[in-house]
């Protein structure tokens, strides 16, 4: 694989206001990732890792430190959302899914957002089809959320994630809420994504098994990089 890095977290530190006293999440964290690469982050509950991939994925500002995705720097401040739409791509551990909308919907948005067009046009229709037959999910396109199995709501947080074409995907436990099958497929169609498109993706997770499958792993404790 061609190493080439494409993202890098420098200094990272992020201090929150609570009660008036100053709660400090990040202590000083630095990451970097390749093109191509899995990364995994582990540490225990409260340990700063969903924080960390809030800022890695621009959701969040840093306190201090800045993020470097592509050779683009990003500090202290709020992220253009069409920008960070271009991307980075998200799954989420409770799916996150609409459930007004229905799967191609659910699809379609984080598009219509780096589009600035709220507007499900056919070549985006076209579009969200192609990647809801990558995750498997095609023939499921007129459901809403809560007509959904587990595994085919977290495959259709995927194909939101992918709908774009990101050149990181980040992922908050994404297997958290499935079984041991579905864990390992959701997994599975990750890599196979991996390996077709060239993807960085990061992953924060629980699980001993799939940590191991990673190629690279950090673990945090107390805000900071162990």
């Amino acid at each position: 694989m061609n190493e080439k890095l494409l993202l890098t977290a420098l200094n990272i530190h992020k201090t929150y206001a609570m009660d008036g006293k100053k709660l400090n999440v990040l202590k000083g964290v630095d990451v970097s990732a390749n093109e191509g690469e899995v990364l995994i982050i582990q540490g225990p509950s409260g340990a700063g890792k969903s924080t960390l991939l809030h800022i890695l994925g621009l959701l969040d500002a840093p306190t201090s430190g800045e993020v470097v995705i592509d050779g683009k720097v990003f500090k202290k401040g709020r992220v253009n959302a069409r920008l960070r739409a271009k991307y980075i791509g998200f799954i989420f551990q409770f799916y996150n899914l609409l459930s007004d909308f229905n799967v191609l919907e659910n699809v379609c948005l984080p598009a219509m957002v780096a589009n600035g067009r709220f507007i499900l046009s056919r070549s985006l229709k076209k579009q969200a089809l192609g990647v809801l037959d990558l995750v498997g999910l095609s023939h499921r396109l007129n459901h809403r959320p809560g007509e959904l199995s587990g595994g085919e709501q977290q495959r259709a947080g995927i194909a939101r994630a992918l709908i774009n074409n990101p050149r990181i995907v980040l992922a908050d436990e994404p297997t958290g809420n499935l079984d041991s099958e579905n864990a390992s497929k959701i997994w599975e169609l990750l890599m196979q994504l991996r390996n077709e498109r060239k993807q960085t993706i990061i992953v924060v997770t629980h699980n001993e098994e799939i940590a191991k499958k990673g190629d690279k792993r950090i673990r945090l404790v107390d805000g900071k990089v162990v």
